[in-house]
């Protein structure tokens, strides 16, 4: 579902700028956050503009899983991508994980599902 705002979560800068080109490649908008701390005051900013977040599991500071339990105290309804090199079983509906390593084109499958739901 191109043209849908997502909220890009991962420490690692050169990943997530790699993401972020990617995602408005297939013409999402993106705002990309290097920390839990930012994306959670970004998303209480303004929760009705946030389509999906997509967020690793191990962040500093806070799991991203502890971070999405947050935004979705704010909106239930949230749509989730949680991406990690280890292993993890997603809590809740509306909630897709991706193993890391993963193909560009899985994440935009996986992406394009979940903004139909």
């Amino acid at each position: 579902m191109p043209g849908a705002r997502i909220l890009l979560v991962d420490d690692e800068a050169p990943l997530l700028d790699l993401l972020k080109r990617y995602l408005e490649r297939l013409g999402y908008e993106v705002e990309a956050c290097l920390t839990p701390a930012d994306a959670l005051k970004s998303f209480a900013a303004d929760p009705s503009r946030v389509s999906l977040v997509l967020t690793d599991l191990t962040l500093p500071g806070m799991k991203g899983d502890e971070m999405i339990a947050q935004m979705r105290a704010i909106a239930p309804k949230l749509r989730v991508i949680i991406v990690s090199g280890y292993p993890y079983e997603p809590k809740g509906k509306r909630t897709v994980f991706l193993q890391k390593p993963f193909l560009p084109k899985m994440l935009a499958e996986q992406l394009e599902e979940l903004l139909k739901s």
